[in-house]
C-alpha cells in the first residue's frame, strides 16, 4: 500500500476534514454580508444618484455622448452604468441589484434628480 494511503480509513474523503471549516467560513461570510448590506446599499444609492446627475449634465448641458460621460466618474464607480431616455431627456444611473436613480434635464435649471420612489 502506498505511504500516502497508510493510516487512512477506507472510503474516507480527502476533504472530509475541511467540510466543517468551509461551513463555518460560509456562515461567517454570510453574516458579514448581512451586516454590511445597509452600507453597500447606501453607497450604491449615492453612486447611482451622482452618476445620473453628472451623466445628465454631461449629456444634455454639455452635449457630449453618454459613453464619454462615464469618463467623468470618480474612481471606484466602475459598477455604475448609465442609460438614457432621449424622449424625456432623462439619464439613469444604476448599480445592478442594489440601486437606480434618474436625473431629468429641466432647461435653465440644468439637471435635477427625480424624487426617490
Amino acid at each position: 500500500m502506498p505511504a500516502h494511503l497508510r493510516g487512512r480509513k477506507r472510503g474516507a474523503s480527502r476533504w472530509g476534514g475541511c467540510l466543517p471549516w468551509a461551513a463555518i467560513v460560509g456562515v461567517l461570510l454570510l453574516a458579514f454580508l448581512i451586516w454590511k448590506f445597509p452600507s453597500f446599499k447606501a453607497q450604491a444609492e449615492l453612486g447611482s444618484a451622482y452618476a445620473a446627475r453628472v451623466g445628465c449634465s454631461c449629456r444634455y448641458v454639455q452635449g457630449r455622448s453618454l459613453e464619454s460621460c462615464q469618463s467623468d466618474f470618480e474612481p471606484g464607480m466602475e459598477l455604475v452604468s448609465l442609460s438614457e431616455d432621449p424622449a424625456t431627456k432623462t439619464v439613469t444611473g444604476s448599480v445592478p441589484l442594489l440601486a437606480s436613480r434618474s436625473a431629468r434635464y429641466a432647461g435653465a435649471s440644468g439637471c435635477l434628480l427625480d424624487p426617490v420612489r
